[in-house]
């Protein structure tokens, strides 16, 4: 999975406190609005550090600037209303909080809290945020998948506001074995500007990988709407432990990747409390600070240049996605092929035969090809059972390490 797509031992920290599930927003309306200054005051507000934690009032006083737009309804004449914010979030029983595999941890799903703190920073933050259902309804797999023999399963959301075209999120759980937690979040194509990936991956509890960076569309950063670098680069110097260089294995840095881009691969659990999530808040909230101050383009042939470079972003992230691997392994070729294609790289073209399934993010300890590496979950580091034959794909997953 990609920056859009983390090695760990028992992780010790208290979801609670930094988690969600501590504060309450009480209007979360897909058709609500708020004003500029409001969605300012709103996003300053829930930024946090790890020294610091949401301030519920402040929160609440800002929800209270909302104010409904007759013009946002989706319930005009011929238009079907989108479902509703709450209902989206809560099927198949998200947020989870217990694993459907085996784990031997208080909070089995490592990455949870991200995705809750996701959830409510978009439902506080932006204009008109509904569900995608167009995307969620090509296909209702796309949703939610499980592998109940493997003990393994993943659940996928889809997101537009007025802001960004698409935000899709994605939650695999295999218990200890293989967590993941992957979003991008697209721009409106009237913005100019990178897109936000995040990819967050743990291994046995032991073994971990994160990135989080602003993608860009253009090779030059100034070819963008606005230059972002300079404003990523303050955030990236507080956490010495994101500061790792990515490897070519798999992907062209020069390509989609800034130099601001926030990657590790550790092994110290502490380093998801102390570093990674308050870094990938951080990084979410200027993202949207940058859409907010970036003025839109209306001309046509503006808008469809960026089409055309997010579409380039696409297919080149179909292509390459290590996560592939996974998700042929555990849900079957067919399916990968369809998911990578029409949910997680939408406007990328299917090419024949379907996905190449390349090595998984991670990859085997050095000398682990052949002697029995590869099973658990999409786990590259699992233990095969004696005498456990695996499909082609899993051994795929297996065969190599990278970014």
């Amino acid at each position: 999975m990609k920056a859009q797509h983390l090695l760990l031992v028992p992780l010790a920290f208290t979801v609670e406190a930094f988690s969600p599930s501590s504060f309450t927003l009480t209007n979360t309306n897909s058709n609500t609005k708020m004003n500029k200054n409001a969605r300012i005051g709103m996003r300053a507000n829930m930024r946090m550090d790890s020294e610091s934690s949401f301030d519920a009032p402040a929160i609440a006083h800002s929800l209270s600037q909302f104010h409904m737009d007759p013009s946002l309804s989706s319930t005009t004449p011929g238009r079907v209303a989108p479902t509703p914010i709450h209902e989206a979030e809560a099927a198949h029983g998200m947020p989870w909080s217990t694993t459907i595999g085996e784990s031997s941890h208080d909070e089995p799903l490592l990455y949870m809290p991200f995705w809750e703190w996701q959830m409510e920073h978009m439902k506080a933050t932006l204009t008109n945020f509904r569900c995608d259902d167009e995307t969620m309804d090509s296909n209702p797999t796309f949703a939610f998948k499980a592998n109940e023999e493997k003990k393994a399963r993943i659940v996928s959301h889809c997101y537009t506001s007025d802001e960004y075209r698409k935000i899709r999120m994605t939650y695999y759980d295999a218990g200890d074995n293989t967590q993941v937690f992957n979003s991008v979040w697209y721009p409106d194509p009237k913005y100019n500007l990178p897109i936000l990936g995040i990819d967050l991956l743990s291994f046995n509890r032991k073994k971990f990988l994160a990135i989080v960076d602003f993608q860009p569309l253009h090779e030059k950063e100034e070819d963008h709407a606005a230059t972002f670098e300079h404003r990523l680069s303050p955030i990236k110097n507080q956490y010495d432990s994101l500061k790792g260089k990515m490897s070519s294995k798999f992907y062209d840095e020069t390509q989609f990747f800034s130099q601001q881009m926030l990657f590790a691969r550790f092994e110290d659990s502490t380093v998801v409390e102390n570093d990674l999530f308050p870094a990938f808040q951080k990084y979410v909230s200027m993202h949207q600070s940058l859409i907010e101050e970036t003025e839109a383009k209306t001309d046509p042939e503006d808008v469809e240049r960026v089409m055309e470079r997010q579409r380039a972003y696409d297919t080149y992230s179909a292509e390459r996605d290590p996560a592939t691997g996974l998700f042929a392994s555990m849900f079957g070729k067919e399916w990968a092929d369809d998911y990578v294609f029409d949910f997680l790289f939408s406007l990328s073209e299917k090419t024949e035969g379907g996905v190449q399934i390349p090595p998984m993010f991670g990859g085997p300890p050095p000398g682990a090809a052949g002697k029995g590496h590869g099973g658990g979950g999409g786990n590259p580091f699992a233990q095969k059972k004696e005498g456990e034959v695996k499909a082609n794909t899993n051994a795929a997953v297996a065969s190599g390490a990278g970014r």
